[in-house]
């Protein structure tokens, strides 16, 4: 669902208030804090979506990937995760769940935390996620909203992952494409994560469903600064921006580009399939992360000693009143 749709939906929702509610529905964070003790505050996430590679279990390992995502992103650990599953028993062969069900059960073993449960139900098109419960010290949660300026903006993960997808729908990619994007996915925010909880950072968000730009903005807005975006040090995928020019984007990218008109200056000099890409619906994308200035090389050479060697520094926050340009 695009961003403009969803806000106009959870305005409908009443405002809790709760002393122990450290992050809700008043921000536009990626999951909800809430505070068990002084020491201990749980974080909870839930995401699911329809397949978006050919295999079972790779689809698995995506999936649960970009639900414990949300988690990572906010400074905190998962612990446990339950299945969310919508299934065609009477259409598919149940072997494929069982595929798809041992991806996901994979990725929460790896990333230290345990499977209690879950829920199906028959669905005419499968559809697989995890609701996680994280724990987070309270006085170190990680939020979108504490960029300050002066900060370096570190992306974690090259973009293009929503492209690449539709081209993989439309079979104009190849096998190997299709692996590589996949192991990209399937990829965990764990050690991403670790690196930014050792160095100390401000503000963090994953890129996930509204884009580079979109998420991007919701950090901007939350910390009432303005975002610069440097579009040659973007990472982005390898024959993302081939695809891009061929048409082969999905419907989210353009419904992330109407969110933020207005909000958004991407420079006219910028070629379209690039901008394309940065308003790309990502599916378990890397962390955005704002750091101040003097610990931005630091954290860049432990996010490589920790294995993320394809981070990169995009751009910084400068003051200003909740905008982002991309030069």
């Amino acid at each position: 669902m695009g961003p403009g749709i969803l806000n106009q939906v959870l305005h409908c929702l009443p405002r809790i208030q709760d002393d122990n509610l450290l992050v809700g529905m008043n921000t536009v964070d990626d999951a909800g804090v809430y505070q068990l003790s002084e020491n201990m505050a749980i974080i909870q996430t839930v995401d699911f979506f329809t397949p978006i590679v050919d295999n079972p279990y790779l689809f698995g390992q995506i999936a649960a990937a970009n639900a414990l995502s949300d988690v990572y992103a906010m400074g905190g650990h998962p612990v446990t995760a339950m299945n969310i599953v919508a299934f065609p028993s009477k259409k598919l062969d149940i072997t494929i769940l069982s595929d798809i069900l041992r991806g996901g059960a994979d990725k929460v073993l790896e990333a230290g935390a345990v499977l209690v449960g879950g829920h199906s139900i028959e669905d005419n098109e499968p559809k697989y996620g995890l609701a996680v419960t994280g724990t987070v010290n309270p006085k170190k949660v990680i939020t979108n909203s504490g960029a300050k300026p002066g900060d370096k903006l570190i992306l974690t993960k090259p973009l293009g992952t929503g492209i690449i997808c539709t081209a993989i729908k439309a079979e104009m990619a190849t096998h190997d494409i299709e692996v590589e994007v996949s192991r990209l996915m399937a990829t965990l925010n764990k050690e991403a994560a670790a690196a930014m909880i050792e160095i100390g950072v401000h503000s963090c968000t994953d890129i996930t469903g509204f884009g580079l730009l979109g998420h991007g903005l919701e950090m901007a807005q939350g910390s009432h600064v303005n975002l610069i975006i440097y579009a040659k040090d973007v990472p982005v995928l390898p024959y993302s921006l081939e695809f891009a020019s061929m048409g082969l984007i999905p419907g989210g990218a353009y419904r992330n580009q109407s969110y933020t008109e207005g909000e958004v200056n991407v420079n006219t000099g910028i070629d379209k399939s690039l901008t394309s890409v940065f308003y790309d619906p990502q599916t378990s994308g890397g962390l955005l992360i704002a750091v101040e200035e003097a610990k931005t090389e630091k954290l860049m050479l432990t996010l490589e000693k920790r294995g993320v060697t394809e981070a990169s520094v995009i751009g910084e926050v400068i003051e200003g009143t909740g905008k982002i340009e991309v030069k």
